[in-house]
């Protein structure tokens, strides 16, 4: 039994990379999140220099065009920022720290949600109603502007930044996950369960909660996408993370005050990485919607 599961799964994930595989878009989006995830992870290891170690970095070659050889004999091929950074090993650090913020911050959102959704579906009454009016009471305000209040609360950091985005996500996945556990629960497997007198707990996680993986996926991916796009604008305002630890948003920032004097590649050329991120994580949460609901696929 368990060698027919295996199997199953592995042809399943099977037509899930085939499905990926089988569009263009979907593919060359797939590849280019996974070669920037790459690239971010090994970033040490590739960067030119460590642009936030002193003593390798030198004011001297500050503000020095793509394809400039410095006074140390080394070729900033992106440039270098107003601090004589090289743009190249900035943008993977910072992109380290993008990828971050926005992956862990959306699995920690993801959880909390899902279990905050899945109680209030499997048990009703009066906690469901509790719980429901926190989730929409969460989700009228703002937020950027939920997220500002706390940052300016929390003060500037990588784990304050997480805190403030999982507190501006979660209800999006309990809503979520609340509804489609609603429609599993009142389905027959979960009926015959209860008949069986098996405990809820295992009702819930055992047999309702792999039904809704899916549309959690799917809805984890857009939110990871939006929890990178929010990083950014937080520390582009400066109120994210700190200087010591910038992110793509805040090296964004950094050369906003020379775009007028020409130096457009301190700025530009970080946007450009942080769009193509951003829009590459949607692409695959498109394409993964319609590979998990067959009505989208048709």
């Amino acid at each position: 039994m368990t060698g027919a599961r295996l199997a199953a799964a592995h042809q399943a994930r099977r037509r899930f990379l085939r499905g990926f595989l089988a569009v263009p878009s979907a593919a060359i989006a797939l590849v280019v999140f996974v070669a920037m995830c790459t690239a971010a992870l090994i970033a040490p290891w590739i960067a030119p220099q460590d642009p936030y170690d002193l003593t390798q970095v030198s004011i001297m070659d500050n503000l020095l065009p793509p394809g400039t050889e410095a006074w140390s004999g080394m070729t900033h091929w992106l440039g270098t920022d107003g601090q004589g950074r090289d743009m190249l090993s900035a943008m993977l650090y910072g992109l380290r720290i993008s990828l971050l913020v926005g992956i862990l911050s959306g699995l920690i959102a993801l959880a909390i949600g899902t279990l905050v959704g899945l109680v209030a579906a499997f048990r009703g009454g009066w906690l469901d109603a509790v719980l429901m009016r926190i989730v929409d009471l969460q989700l009228s305000f703002p937020t950027i502007l939920v997220a500002l209040i706390l940052l300016v609360i929390l003060g500037r950091g990588v784990d304050k930044i997480i805190i403030a985005l999982v507190v501006v996500q979660w209800a999006y996945f309990a809503r979520t996950v609340r509804g489609v556990a609603l429609v599993e629960s009142a389905r027959d497997y979960v009926e015959a369960a209860r008949g069986l007198r098996l405990g809820a707990m295992r009702i819930l996680f055992l047999h309702v909660l792999p039904n809704c993986l899916p549309t959690m996926l799917v809805i984890a991916t857009i939110q990871m996408a939006q929890a990178i796009s929010l990083e950014a604008t937080l520390s582009f305002l400066g109120v994210g993370l700190p200087p010591t630890r910038p992110s793509l948003g805040l090296l964004i920032a950094n050369g906003f005050n020379f775009l007028q004097s020409g130096r457009w590649w301190i700025s530009v050329l970080p946007g450009v990485v942080l769009l193509v991120l951003i829009v590459s994580v949607n692409v695959l949460g498109d394409r993964m919607r319609e590979i998990l609901n067959p009505h989208l696929r048709r």
